[in-house]
Formats: structure tokens, sequence, C-alpha cells
């Protein structure tokens, strides 16, 4: 009887070993999606266990975030809050939703972080230009002269208690360009990190977020960009998990007359694109939204001012890259970027 029931409890743990055995190996599947929202593709990869159908489900719950987003946050689309706020401009508040205005109070923190370098209130700016659509064009100095009284951070009015935001002069616009899609990143990640899956690659336009692993062990290989190159070619790259990183550089968007490139990286204080000797910034954090304000704030005051601003910051680390191919890094990048391109060389 004693040797029965042995023989029952160990074909039982038999059992039980190899079936954890097969959930173990159980194969990781990839599944992505992409699609256009916010003025750029995004694309969101899911290296899971879960069928097709219950991934799938999970895709079209995050392109439903993105989607909430860019109708809250787009200046063009007539619904959205920003259009709704421009519209109101030297008139009055608009209520807007919880997102909106905890984007719009960052985005101020980040202006006073900068001194003003970085700035929402360049709408009009941004439209003047309009680099990255069919319409863009160099402005004359007597247009830009028009728009740059209307650029000021400080004329953006919060009421908290009400969640209303109103601008103080008309003529004044905002554009979150610069800031919605870190947030809409942190968005779909704080939704995935709920879900049944082993890890993600959110990049919404160039905005990467990462999260677990893609094959249960190994961290992700971001690229770096170079700079003089069309997309796709990199310097390098960055082994990180659960982290974002964003680029900011003169290669992205751009316009050319007589000879000369007029990026889409633009500055408050003159109203033209930012000249300096920087090619491109990447943040590293784990917060994305941070990681787009902070990647255009360290770009405009260039290599020395923004390495300053980003060491004296808590979980953020930077990769400076200079028109002449010198590359500078904050102390926790050290270990983690492997440089690729020896044309290029690392200062610090």
């Amino acid at each position: 009887m004693k040797n029965k029931k042995l023989i029952l409890y160990i074909a039982i743990l038999s059992i039980l070993a190899i079936f954890s055995f097969l959930i173990f190996r159980q194969k990781i599947n990839t599944y992505s999606k992409t699609m256009y929202y916010l003025g750029t593709v995004n694309e969101v990869t899911l290296y899971t266990k879960s069928n097709e159908k219950e991934a799938n489900d999970i895709l079209n719950n995050c392109e439903n975030i993105i989607k909430d987003i860019d109708n809250k946050m787009n200046p063009s689309t007539l619904s959205s809050d920003i259009y709704k706020i421009n519209e109101n401009a030297g008139k009055s508040y608009t209520k807007v939703s919880p997102d909106t205005f905890k984007v719009i109070k960052t985005a101020l923190h980040f202006s006073d972080l900068s001194d003003g370098h970085f700035d929402v209130s360049v709408g009009s700016l941004v439209q003047l230009w309009n680099i990255g659509n069919e319409k863009a064009r160099v402005p004359s100095q007597d247009e830009i002269n028009s728009v740059l009284p209307t650029i000021n951070y400080k004329n953006i009015i919060l009421d908290e208690k009400n969640n209303s935001v109103m601008l103080k002069h008309k003529g004044t616009k905002l554009d979150l360009g610069g800031i919605a899609k870190g947030y809409a990143a942190d968005k779909v990640v704080e939704y995935l990190k709920k879900q049944k899956i082993e890890g993600s690659i959110v990049n919404l336009g160039g905005n990467i977020f990462t999260i677990g692993s893609k094959d249960g062990k190994n961290k992700f290989n971001i690229g770096v960009q170079d700079p003089t190159k069309p997309r796709g070619n990199a310097i390098g790259s960055i082994s990180t998990t659960d982290n974002s990183v964003v680029t900011s550089g003169i290669y992205e968007r751009y316009i050319e007359k007589n000879g000369k490139i007029y990026h889409h990286i633009l500055s408050p204080k003159t109203g033209y694109p930012v000249e300096n000797e920087l090619s491109s910034v990447t943040i590293v954090s784990n917060n994305s939204m941070n990681c787009d304000a902070l990647s255009t704030t360290a770009f405009s005051l260039g290599t020395e001012e923004g390495l300053k601003l980003i060491e004296s910051l808590p979980n953020t680390e930077a990769i400076f890259i200079t028109k002449d191919k010198k590359i500078y890094l904050t102390p926790g990048l050290k270990d983690s970027f492997n440089l690729k391109d020896s044309t290029f060389t690392i200062q610090n």
C-alpha cells in the first residue's frame, strides 16, 4: 500500500515538473502594430507568451491610449484641448482634461528649469516655419519679429482648482510637440506593465521606451542615430531596459534653402533654428515625458550647459554628439553605451 502511494506521489510530482517545464519553455512570440498619431509614425512591439488574439487586444488598447492623447493635444484638431486654448487666447480660461493639464504643467516646469529655452508657447512660430510639412518655408525676418512677442511661457496661466488654462495674450499659441509624445509613451508603458508580457518596445516617432526583455534574459540594445546619415544608421547602442531613450537632432526634420539647412528645433529667443556645436542630444531616463522635454532643452543649451543640467537631475543620463563627431557622456552611461563607429570619439 505504501509503495502504491509512493509511486502515485512520484508520478504526480513528475507530471507537475513536466508541466512547469513546458510552461517555462513556452515560446515568446513577437507582435507589433504601426499607427500614425501625434504627427508621426508610432509602433508598439510586444514580446509575450500570450496568443495572437490576446496580443492584438493589448496592441489595440495601446493605440486607443495614443489616439486619445492625440485627440486632446493636437493643435490642428478642432475638438482638442490645445486648439480650444489657442482659440481663447487673451479672452478666457479653457477647461481641459487632466492629461492635458499635467503635460502643460510639466512643460512650465522645464521652461523654468531652462530659463525659457524650452517653451510650449511657440505655436505661432512653429506654424510660421511649418517644418516637417509640405508647406514648410523660411519666413522673413519681419514675420519672425511679428510672432516673437507672443512667445513667453510666463503668459500661460494655470487654474489647478478648475483644471483650466489661459493664455494671457491674443496671438499666443501652445504647441506640445516637444513633450506630448513622451507623455503618450509613459501612458502606454503604464498600461503595458499591468499586462502579461515579457517585454515591449514602444516607439513613438523616435521616442523609445523599453520594458522587460524580448527573450526573458537580456536587456535591449537601442541604437543611437548617426546624425550625419539617414535614419537607421547608428554610431553605437545603449544597453537598457525599463527606460526611455529620446533623441533631438538636426537630422530629424528640416528644410533647405540656398544651400543652408534649417532644422526643426526652433529657439524661442531668436525665432530661428538653434545654432550651436551640437548635432544631437539623447536622453535616457525612466520617464519619457521628461526625456522628451530635456532632449530639446539640453540641445538648445549646448554641450557645456546641457551637461551641467542633466548631471544635476536624478535618474537622468545623456549623450551629446557635436558636429565635429565628438561624444560627451554623463557618468551613468559610460558602461552601457557601446560605440561602434570609429570616426566618432568619446571625449570624457
